[in-house]
């Protein structure tokens, strides 16, 4: 085509484009895509959430779910993720460390709280303290929990019962999970009489039933440190993040009995 050619096509494109907006004709956008990293534990929640920001700019979110440690682990070993969200700021801590956080874009998102639960829909209620017999009650079987060295479900249990002087009664019954909704799946399913969860992956399934709630003060505080990284490239993987922090957000985060900590 000549450069002639190529001008004259250009000079009616640009005019022909005006006379479409001013007639309001809508002039479509192009769709782009946001890769997001989050913690297992978040997707009933997060689900919820991309599915109202998709259905409102028609941009598109692919959510990739696993414990924080595997995927702290791939991002540190170059997989492509725009957003990281971490159910521990340990893992965060790592991915900044690299280099791999856009800065000034970490913030601590959401809190959670740590729960005992029962595949019992009829099982009773507990303290949970140090008086807890939780031996006696697994008796045979198995505690389900996530992986007690590596992902943070299972860190946080692991730290309460060694605060509570549980741990080494029950140490040799732990049946350990990739991440924390494996373990829930332990319970669920019955393999498992009992496991320890968030109490937002316990309210997203109701085929099993919360027993008790640890103390606030028997585990390290529970937060999900959010942040933007640095193959983040387009202007939707800022408005998703930015989607994150909205009111719709908050609705739906708290509605799963997320705290939402801003």
């Amino acid at each position: 085509m000549s450069e002639r050619l190529i001008m004259r096509l250009s000079t009616f494109a640009r005019p022909a484009l005006a006379f479409a907006l001013a007639l309001g004709f809508a002039v479509p956008a192009r769709a782009e895509g946001v890769m997001l990293f989050a913690a297992a534990s978040l997707r009933t929640a997060l689900d919820a959430v991309a599915a109202d920001w998709m259905a409102e700019t028609g941009h598109q979110v692919t959510i990739s779910y696993a414990g924080s440690n595997q995927l702290a682990q791939q991002i540190l070993a170059g997989a492509p993720a725009d957003i990281f969200i971490s159910a521990a700021v340990t893992w965060m801590d790592a991915v900044e460390a690299e280099g791999l956080v856009v800065e000034g874009t970490r913030t601590d998102l959401l809190g959670n709280a740590l729960v005992l639960v029962a595949h019992d829909r009829g099982a009773t209620q507990v303290d949970i303290g140090p008086e807890l017999d939780l031996a006696s009650m697994l008796g045979e079987e198995r505690l389900a929990m996530a992986l007690v060295e590596a992902v943070p479900a299972g860190q946080y249990g692991k730290a309460a019962l060694e605060h509570l002087g549980l741990w080494g009664l029950v140490e040799g019954s732990v049946a350990q999970a990739d991440n924390v909704r494996a373990a829930l799946a332990l319970v669920s399913t019955g393999e498992a009489p009992y496991g320890i969860v968030y109490a937002t992956d316990a309210a997203a399934d109701d085929t099993v039933t919360i027993l008790g709630t640890f103390p606030a003060d028997s585990h390290p505080s529970i937060r999900y440190p959010a942040a933007l990284l640095i193959e983040a490239a387009d202007a939707a993987d800022r408005a998703f993040f930015d989607a994150l922090r909205s009111e719709a957000a908050r609705t739906r985060f708290e509605a799963q009995g997320f705290r939402v900590l801003d």
